[in-house]
């Protein structure tokens, strides 16, 4: 009977310690607070529209003024030159509580994505543009 007991106790033991460790938060990423603005955002407006011929345009709306458009379409179907082309924006409010926005293109010639905070490289001198050209004459 003791014996019985004792299978019992560990039994309970282990699955309290199991019940313990799921229970912690995972690592790595920040837990949502319950009363936190973003953890309760519900969206207010969404719009998606697929034509026929592929192109498309949507646009959402956030509570906490999340804010994302975007417009795609083939470009040169059929051609060698085929692309598909997106372009749009998208804006949230930061931490610091400044809005940001970020506008973008996305074709044959890659990603592009302008934005006030981005930093952008300085200029290229004319110098500078003719590379190792000077040097080696």
């Amino acid at each position: 009977m003791q014996l019985l007991t004792s299978a019992y106790a560990v039994a309970a033991l282990a699955i309290c310690c199991l019940c313990f460790v799921t229970a912690q938060p995972q690592r790595g990423l920040a837990q949502p607070r319950s009363n936190s603005f973003d953890a309760n955002a519900v969206i207010l407006k969404q719009n998606f529209d697929l034509n026929p011929d592929g192109s498309y345009q949507y646009n959402y709306e956030t509570s906490n003024g999340i804010r994302a458009d975007e417009a795609g379409y083939l470009k040169n179907p059929g051609s060698q030159l085929e692309a598909q082309v997106m372009q749009g924006s998208y804006s949230y409010t930061g931490p610091d509580g400044v809005l940001y926005t970020i506008t973008y293109i996305a074709d044959e010639n890659g990603f592009r994505a302008e934005g006030a905070h981005i930093p952008t490289p300085p200029p290229v001198s004319p110098a500078a543009a003719a590379g190792p050209r000077r040097f080696f004459k």
